[in-house]
């Protein structure tokens, strides 16, 4: 088992995440290969989910795309992450907002923080 843990550690990649949390609108610029092509796509939406502890947390990012609802699983420290920009602080009240795939239109706004 530490040697498992050993080997984690030292292929480690530390970047700078800002601080989040489910509610919050983000931007994630994640990097795409296409053939031996690469380039960074944004992805943005609603965070309406954060699981995992230390290094094995991933969060689940939801957005309208032409009526259909899209959701992207992203590992917290993915090499392909090239940024996360945090965008509005939302104001909710649980941690997994979960109910807001059965909402469409205004219902499933999320009002944003008093600064």
């Amino acid at each position: 088992m530490d040697l498992i843990k050993i080997v984690e550690q030292a292929f480690a990649v530390e970047k700078e995440i800002p601080s989040f949390k489910s509610g919050d609108t983000v931007t994630v610029a994640y990097k795409i290969k296409e053939g031996n092509k690469e380039r960074i796509q944004l992805f943005r939406g609603d965070v309406i989910s954060i699981t995992g502890h230390e290094g094995k947390k991933h969060f689940t990012v939801r957005r309208i795309a032409s009526g259909v609802g899209v959701e992207r699983i992203f590992p917290m420290n993915s090499p392909f992450i090239e940024s996360i920009t945090v965008n509005k602080i939302g104001s909710v009240r649980r941690a997994k907002l979960y109910y807001l795939r059965k909402l469409t239109g205004k219902k499933a706004k999320i009002k944003e923080a008093k600064a």
